[in-house]
């Protein structure tokens, strides 16, 4: 849940990459990270695991500009995606305010997208929270992949797989090349921004 700070007037809500392991997660941070230097705070933090990676770091989205004159400080997460890191995951998660669920492309990887979002969903609903109704963006990544020998699933059977009954905002990407990385964290932000003015119940002017 976002934290007002009256005294540091800033309103500081948290923003969780979700997917299965090496589905692309740390690589669209990284990306963010080189791409919007100006707009971070602090440097970017790792916790290594055996296989995989959660980092963090502090975003500043000035294009939102402020909500009742505080700055709006937007702290970025990802999670370990490897099934036994399932305790990490949901102490990554406590205190969400968005999701981006980073989906692999891969055709090998289906069983693997669909297990992470159904541990999301799991997740989520043992805080309290519905995946239906936190502010949710499906990323399909590896699409740079496409026109090679890399089996990869069609973009309308990863809608069918995964975001038929969520129906949430949905980008197809390459954390690698950048192509929908950032479309996907400012439809995110946008949805996490609008969600906290009716959760405190500020209008916008």
């Amino acid at each position: 849940m976002a934290i007002l700070n009256l005294h540091k007037k800033e309103v500081e809500c948290k923003i969780v990459y979700y997917g299965p392991g090496r589905c692309g997660k740390t690589t669209n941070l990284e990306y963010i990270y080189k791409t919007y230097k100006k707009q971070i705070k602090g440097e970017m933090l790792f916790i290594n695991t055996d296989t995989d990676r959660t980092l963090f770091f502090d975003f500043l989205p000035i294009e939102f500009g402020k909500i009742k004159g505080c700055d709006i400080k937007v702290k970025l997460f990802t999670v370990p995606g490897q099934v036994k890191y399932k305790s990490t995951r949901k102490l990554v998660l406590r205190g969400v305010d968005g999701v981006v669920f980073v989906a692999d492309s891969l055709r090998l990887r289906r069983e693997k997208n669909i297990e992470s979002l159904k541990d999301l969903h799991e997740n989520l609903k043992s805080m309290g929270l519905s995946i239906l109704h936190i502010p949710l963006v499906m990323q399909y990544n590896k699409r740079d992949l496409e026109n090679t020998e890399i089996p990869l699933m069609p973009v309308e059977q990863m809608e069918r797989d995964l975001n038929r009954q969520l129906k949430a905002p949905s980008f197809p990407a390459s954390a690698v090349t950048g192509q929908g990385v950032g479309p996907t964290l400012s439809k995110c932000l946008k949805l996490t921004i609008t969600n906290l003015y009716r959760e405190f119940k500020w209008g916008q002017k």
